[in-house]
C-alpha cells in the first residue's frame, strides 16, 4: 500500500514558479521522478483555486492537478473546517487552508503536502491542528514540505 498524501495549490504552484528556483526545482525533481511512489491527492478546491491563476501558468497547473487523484469535499470536511475557524486554530482568512487540511484529515491521508509555511507548515499550526482533530475524532495528516519526499537531491 502506498503512503497518501494531499497536494495543496502551494506545491502545483510551486512546479512552474520562477520566483523560487530551490521550491520550484525540487518539486519538479519530485513530482518527476518519485511522486508515482505514492498516492497523490487533491481536491476540487485545488482546481478552483489553480483557475484563477493568471495564463500562461493556469493551463500547466491544472494539467498537473490532472496528475492526481480529485477528492470531493464532504460535508464533513466543511464542518471541520469551520471548528478550526470557530475555535481560532486557523485565521478565516485562510478558510481554504482549514478546508483543504480538513478534506485530509476526513479521507484520512497520510501527509499533507504544502510550501505554505506561515500558516500550515510550522510546528505550532501542526500541533494546534493534531490536538484539535483528536478531540474531534478525525485523523491529523503530518504536515511536510515536498523537500522531506525527496529520496535523494
Amino acid at each position: 500500500m502506498k503512503i497518501s498524501l494531499y497536494l495543496e495549490t502551494s506545491v502545483i504552484g510551486a512546479y512552474l514558479d520562477n520566483g523560487d528556483t530551490f521550491r520550484r526545482d525540487l518539486t519538479i525533481r519530485w513530482w518527476e521522478h518519485e511522486m508515482q511512489d505514492y498516492d497523490a491527492f487533491s481536491s476540487f478546491l485545488v482546481r478552483r483555486e489553480l483557475e484563477h491563476f493568471p495564463e500562461p501558468h493556469r493551463t500547466g497547473y491544472l494539467n498537473l492537478a490532472k496528475e492526481t487523484n480529485e477528492l470531493d469535499i464532504p460535508e464533513e470536511a466543511a464542518i471541520l473546517a469551520e471548528g478550526y475557524i470557530e475555535r481560532g486554530v486557523i485565521h478565516r482568512r485562510f478558510l481554504s487552508n482549514a478546508v483543504h487540511y480538513a478534506v485530509a484529515s476526513v479521507y484520512k491521508l497520510d501527509y499533507f503536502v504544502t510550501w505554505d509555511f506561515g500558516h500550515l507548515a510550522n510546528i505550532r499550526k501542526q500541533t494546534r491542528l493534531r490536538l484539535f482533530n483528536t478531540a474531534a475524532g478525525f485523523a491529523s495528516p503530518t504536515i511536510i514540505t515536498p523537500e522531506f519526499l525527496v529520496h535523494s537531491i
